[in-house]
Protein backbone atom coordinates (compact mmCIF):
# COMPACT_ATOMS: atom_id res chain seq x y z
CA UNK A 1 0.00 0.00 0.00
CA UNK A 2 3.05 2.12 0.94
CA UNK A 3 4.39 1.43 -2.05
CA UNK A 4 1.46 2.43 -4.17
CA UNK A 5 0.69 5.59 -2.31
CA UNK A 6 4.19 6.88 -3.44
CA UNK A 7 3.99 5.84 -7.41
CA UNK A 8 0.84 7.64 -7.61
CA UNK A 9 2.21 10.46 -5.94
CA UNK A 10 4.86 10.39 -8.26
CA UNK A 11 2.52 9.78 -11.21
CA UNK A 12 0.61 13.42 -10.29
CA UNK A 13 3.82 14.98 -9.68
CA UNK A 14 4.95 13.94 -13.28
CA UNK A 15 1.69 15.29 -14.71
CA UNK A 16 2.10 18.43 -12.91
CA UNK A 17 5.62 18.98 -13.92
CA UNK A 18 4.57 18.36 -18.01
CA UNK A 19 1.48 20.12 -17.26
CA UNK A 20 4.17 23.53 -16.39
CA UNK A 21 5.92 23.02 -19.30
CA UNK A 22 9.05 21.50 -17.56
CA UNK A 23 12.46 20.38 -19.54
CA UNK A 24 12.39 17.11 -21.28
CA UNK A 25 15.22 16.53 -18.96
CA UNK A 26 13.19 16.84 -15.61
CA UNK A 27 10.69 14.50 -16.79
CA UNK A 28 13.34 11.80 -17.83
CA UNK A 29 14.69 12.17 -14.26
CA UNK A 30 11.23 11.87 -12.43
CA UNK A 31 10.57 8.71 -14.83
CA UNK A 32 14.00 7.40 -13.57
CA UNK A 33 12.70 7.72 -10.17
CA UNK A 34 9.66 5.72 -10.30
CA UNK A 35 11.65 3.00 -12.43
CA UNK A 36 14.34 3.15 -10.16
CA UNK A 37 16.66 3.28 -13.14
CA UNK A 38 19.35 5.65 -13.11
CA UNK A 39 22.34 5.72 -15.15
CA UNK A 40 22.82 1.60 -15.89
CA UNK A 41 26.54 0.65 -16.86
CA UNK A 42 26.70 -2.91 -16.04
CA UNK A 43 25.62 -5.77 -18.07
CA UNK A 44 23.07 -6.37 -15.09
CA UNK A 45 22.33 -3.08 -14.53
CA UNK A 46 21.53 -2.54 -18.48
CA UNK A 47 19.81 -5.59 -18.80
CA UNK A 48 17.24 -4.79 -15.58
CA UNK A 49 16.87 -1.45 -17.36
CA UNK A 50 15.49 -2.64 -20.25
CA UNK A 51 13.57 -5.32 -18.45
CA UNK A 52 11.99 -2.31 -16.27
CA UNK A 53 11.20 -0.21 -19.45
CA UNK A 54 9.93 -2.86 -20.98
CA UNK A 55 7.25 -3.89 -18.82
CA UNK A 56 6.38 -0.47 -18.32
CA UNK A 57 5.46 0.05 -22.36
CA UNK A 58 3.56 -3.84 -22.07
CA UNK A 59 1.06 -2.30 -20.04
CA UNK A 60 0.93 0.72 -21.78
CA UNK A 61 -0.06 -1.04 -24.66
CA UNK A 62 -2.08 -3.48 -23.17
CA UNK A 63 -3.97 -0.85 -21.37
CA UNK A 64 -4.75 1.21 -25.01
CA UNK A 65 -5.97 -2.31 -26.06
CA UNK A 66 -8.12 -3.20 -23.38
CA UNK A 67 -8.74 0.98 -24.12
CA UNK A 68 -10.08 0.52 -27.59
CA UNK A 69 -12.07 -3.17 -27.06
CA UNK A 70 -13.90 -1.05 -24.49
CA UNK A 71 -15.34 1.54 -27.57
CA UNK A 72 -16.25 -1.03 -29.85
CA UNK A 73 -18.13 -2.72 -27.47
CA UNK A 74 -19.90 0.35 -26.15
CA UNK A 75 -20.42 1.01 -29.67
CA UNK A 76 -22.14 -2.25 -30.26
CA UNK A 77 -24.45 -1.41 -27.19
CA UNK A 78 -25.88 1.94 -28.54
CA UNK A 79 -26.17 0.73 -31.96
CA UNK A 80 -27.93 -2.73 -30.44
CA UNK A 81 -30.42 -0.05 -28.75
CA UNK A 82 -30.55 2.05 -31.87
CA UNK A 83 -28.57 5.30 -30.49
CA UNK A 84 -26.43 5.64 -33.69
CA UNK A 85 -25.56 9.03 -32.90
CA UNK A 86 -23.57 7.40 -29.63
CA UNK A 87 -22.56 4.36 -31.52
CA UNK A 88 -20.34 6.51 -34.04
CA UNK A 89 -18.56 8.53 -31.62
CA UNK A 90 -17.60 5.34 -30.01
CA UNK A 91 -16.35 3.61 -32.86
CA UNK A 92 -14.79 6.73 -33.99
CA UNK A 93 -12.70 6.38 -30.85
CA UNK A 94 -12.15 2.81 -31.14
CA UNK A 95 -10.61 3.35 -35.20
CA UNK A 96 -8.26 5.61 -33.30
CA UNK A 97 -6.64 2.25 -31.63
CA UNK A 98 -7.42 -0.26 -34.33
CA UNK A 99 -7.40 1.78 -37.33
CA UNK A 100 -7.03 -1.66 -39.25
CA UNK A 101 -10.52 -3.26 -38.41
CA UNK A 102 -13.06 -3.79 -40.94
CA UNK A 103 -15.15 -4.42 -39.08
CA UNK A 104 -15.02 -0.67 -37.19
CA UNK A 105 -15.23 0.83 -40.69
CA UNK A 106 -18.29 -1.53 -41.53
CA UNK A 107 -20.06 -0.64 -38.24
CA UNK A 108 -19.22 2.96 -39.11
CA UNK A 109 -21.07 2.78 -42.02
CA UNK A 110 -24.38 1.23 -40.38
CA UNK A 111 -24.58 4.06 -37.85
CA UNK A 112 -23.80 6.97 -40.61
CA UNK A 113 -26.10 5.54 -42.53
CA UNK A 114 -28.63 5.98 -39.95
CA UNK A 115 -27.46 9.47 -38.42
CA UNK A 116 -27.91 10.64 -41.91
CA UNK A 117 -31.98 9.95 -41.97
CA UNK A 118 -32.30 12.36 -38.37
CA UNK A 119 -29.46 15.20 -39.90
CA UNK A 120 -32.71 17.53 -40.29
CA UNK A 121 -31.89 21.06 -41.42
CA UNK A 122 -32.87 22.83 -38.46
CA UNK A 123 -31.62 25.91 -39.32
CA UNK A 124 -33.86 25.99 -42.26
CA UNK A 125 -31.74 26.58 -44.99
CA UNK A 126 -33.27 24.09 -47.22
CA UNK A 127 -29.95 22.61 -47.57
CA UNK A 128 -29.49 18.59 -47.40
CA UNK A 129 -25.67 18.77 -47.38
CA UNK A 130 -25.80 17.36 -43.39
CA UNK A 131 -27.27 14.53 -44.77
CA UNK A 132 -25.38 13.81 -47.65
CA UNK A 133 -22.11 14.17 -45.46
CA UNK A 134 -23.17 11.49 -43.39
CA UNK A 135 -23.92 9.25 -46.51
CA UNK A 136 -20.65 10.03 -47.85
CA UNK A 137 -18.96 9.18 -44.97
CA UNK A 138 -20.89 5.77 -44.59
CA UNK A 139 -19.94 4.90 -48.39
CA UNK A 140 -16.47 5.77 -47.37
CA UNK A 141 -16.34 3.67 -44.57
CA UNK A 142 -17.49 0.64 -46.29
CA UNK A 143 -15.14 1.64 -49.03
CA UNK A 144 -12.17 1.12 -46.43
CA UNK A 145 -13.71 -2.03 -44.95
CA UNK A 146 -13.65 -3.67 -48.12
CA UNK A 147 -9.84 -2.14 -49.01
CA UNK A 148 -8.92 -3.98 -45.53
CA UNK A 149 -10.69 -7.54 -46.49
CA UNK A 150 -12.46 -7.44 -50.63
CA UNK A 151 -14.48 -10.52 -49.55
CA UNK A 152 -16.03 -8.58 -46.71
CA UNK A 153 -20.28 -9.70 -47.64
CA UNK A 154 -21.76 -7.64 -45.14
CA UNK A 155 -19.40 -4.33 -46.31
CA UNK A 156 -20.80 -4.95 -49.90
CA UNK A 157 -23.93 -5.04 -49.40
CA UNK A 158 -24.19 -2.40 -47.00
CA UNK A 159 -22.41 -0.35 -49.85
CA UNK A 160 -25.08 -1.74 -52.33
CA UNK A 161 -28.00 -0.77 -50.26
CA UNK A 162 -25.98 3.12 -50.23
CA UNK A 163 -25.85 3.52 -53.58
CA UNK A 164 -29.14 2.29 -54.84
CA UNK A 165 -31.59 3.14 -51.96
CA UNK A 166 -29.76 6.57 -50.30
CA UNK A 167 -27.55 7.96 -52.80
CA UNK A 168 -28.99 7.34 -56.27
CA UNK A 169 -26.20 5.77 -58.08
CA UNK A 170 -27.87 2.27 -58.92
CA UNK A 171 -24.98 1.59 -61.33
CA UNK A 172 -22.30 2.10 -58.99
CA UNK A 173 -24.00 -0.62 -56.60
CA UNK A 174 -23.18 -3.57 -59.58
CA UNK A 175 -19.73 -4.18 -58.89
CA UNK A 176 -20.06 -4.84 -55.13
CA UNK A 177 -23.54 -6.74 -55.49
CA UNK A 178 -21.87 -8.73 -58.24
CA UNK A 179 -18.76 -9.53 -56.65
CA UNK A 180 -20.80 -10.04 -53.11
CA UNK A 181 -22.67 -12.88 -55.10
CA UNK A 182 -19.72 -14.62 -56.13
CA UNK A 183 -18.51 -15.10 -52.77
CA UNK A 184 -22.14 -16.08 -51.29
CA UNK A 185 -24.16 -17.43 -53.87
CA UNK A 186 -27.51 -17.65 -52.18
CA UNK A 187 -27.51 -14.79 -50.42
CA UNK A 188 -31.44 -13.51 -51.46
CA UNK A 189 -31.47 -9.97 -49.60
CA UNK A 190 -28.01 -8.83 -52.30
CA UNK A 191 -30.28 -10.40 -55.18
CA UNK A 192 -33.04 -8.43 -54.39
CA UNK A 193 -30.46 -4.88 -54.60
CA UNK A 194 -28.62 -5.99 -57.35
CA UNK A 195 -32.11 -6.94 -59.41
CA UNK A 196 -33.06 -3.48 -58.18
CA UNK A 197 -29.76 -1.84 -59.24
CA UNK A 198 -29.97 -3.36 -62.61
CA UNK A 199 -33.71 -2.01 -63.06
CA UNK A 200 -32.95 1.60 -62.16
CA UNK A 201 -29.90 1.10 -64.73
CA UNK A 202 -32.19 -0.14 -67.45
CA UNK A 203 -31.10 -3.49 -67.50
CA UNK A 204 -33.68 -4.83 -67.72
CA UNK A 205 -32.97 -8.53 -69.02
CA UNK A 206 -30.55 -8.53 -66.03
CA UNK A 207 -32.80 -7.60 -63.42
CA UNK A 208 -35.83 -10.21 -64.58
CA UNK A 209 -32.88 -12.65 -64.38
CA UNK A 210 -32.43 -12.20 -61.12
CA UNK A 211 -35.79 -12.29 -59.58
CA UNK A 212 -35.31 -16.08 -61.60
CA UNK A 213 -32.65 -16.75 -59.54
CA UNK A 214 -34.62 -15.76 -56.70
CA UNK A 215 -37.46 -17.56 -57.36
CA UNK A 216 -35.39 -21.15 -57.53
CA UNK A 217 -33.45 -20.45 -55.02
CA UNK A 218 -36.14 -19.15 -51.89
CA UNK A 219 -38.06 -21.64 -50.01
CA UNK A 220 -40.12 -19.02 -48.81
CA UNK A 221 -43.78 -18.50 -50.61
CA UNK A 222 -43.39 -14.65 -49.10
CA UNK A 223 -40.00 -13.78 -50.92
CA UNK A 224 -41.05 -16.18 -54.01
CA UNK A 225 -44.12 -13.78 -54.56
CA UNK A 226 -42.34 -10.58 -54.05
CA UNK A 227 -39.87 -12.18 -56.60
CA UNK A 228 -42.62 -12.46 -59.01
CA UNK A 229 -44.47 -9.61 -58.53
CA UNK A 230 -41.37 -7.30 -59.31
CA UNK A 231 -40.67 -9.35 -62.70
CA UNK A 232 -43.57 -8.37 -63.59
CA UNK A 233 -42.98 -4.66 -63.02
CA UNK A 234 -39.88 -5.03 -64.89
CA UNK A 235 -41.64 -6.96 -67.65
CA UNK A 236 -44.46 -4.56 -68.06
CA UNK A 237 -41.69 -1.25 -68.67
CA UNK A 238 -40.07 -3.29 -71.43
CA UNK A 239 -42.78 -4.63 -72.94
CA UNK A 240 -45.18 -1.71 -71.80
CA UNK A 241 -47.90 -4.14 -70.89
Amino acid sequence: MKKLIINSFISVMLLCFISCGVSNTTVKRHQKMEEGVSNPTTIEELRDAISRYQERVADIQLANSQIGIWYKILGTRYLDNKMYGEALKCFQKALEYYPDNQNLYYYVGVCAGYVSHAALDFDGTGSAEIKYNYLKLAEEAYKRAIAIDDRYVRALYGLGVLYVFELDEPQKAISPLEKLLKIDTKNIDAMFVLARAYYSNNEFDKSADMYDKIIAATKSNETRTVAEENKKQVLDAVYGQ
